[in-house]
């Protein structure tokens, strides 16, 4: 590959990322903004974002794959087949917490979460499913919470303190902390 296709390259990874990067933040306060609002907050062209994503749809479908794929990044970081259950469970929850502008807009935005690859049971579900099987077997985590309530009060919790640092401008360490706290709370046998 020549020098030029590689900075080319590299020069429209960067817009795609701006742009996905200002649609999320526009589109999780304004879930109706338009198609030249999100160019604005991304410092492009409406012209350059329709390059990019011809019809708004095209748009939700790569922020929605682009979602997928930071909470699978942010799973692998969370390294949880690695020491105690509880430990793995907080390093999880803090990665969760940076995803925070992607995952409120999806809680804002329900619809994205109707679209297929949400549906699915991902392999990122699936390891924290047997994290949470593991704490039950391990006597870390109460075995009278189904795995699926579990996961759910995870995500419960993630959007709480999403929301308090949103809503209610708590610092993002006070929210995780309080997050932490009472999943450490929810959890205990």
């Amino acid at each position: 590959m020549s020098e030029g296709v590689m900075a080319e390259t590299g020069v429209r990874a960067r817009t795609r990322r701006a742009i996905l990067d200002a649609a999320i933040e526009t589109l999780t306060r304004t879930p109706n903004a338009s198609m030249g609002e999100i160019a604005t907050a991304a410092n492009v062209g409406r012209t350059t974002v329709h390059r990019y994503f011809p019809e708004r749809s095209d748009l939700l479908d790569a922020i929605s794959a682009d979602a997928l794929e930071r909470v699978g990044h942010a799973t692998a970081r969370a390294r949880v087949d690695d020491g105690p259950v509880p430990a793995a469970l907080v390093r999880l929850c803090q990665e969760f917490f940076e995803l925070g502008d992607v995952m409120m807009l999806l809680f804002t935005m329900p619809d994205l979460l109707t679209r297929p690859e949400w549906q699915e049971e991902t392999e990122d579900d699936r390891v924290l499913l047997r994290l949470i099987e593991r704490g039950q077997r391990e006597g870390t985590i109460d075995p009278g919470l189904p795995a699926e309530w579990f996961q759910q009060v995870l995500w419960s919790l993630q959007y709480t303190a999403w929301e308090m640092v949103r809503d209610y401008a708590k610092p993002k360490h006070e929210a995780l902390t309080l997050c932490l706290r009472t999943l450490e709370k929810a959890i205990a046998p």
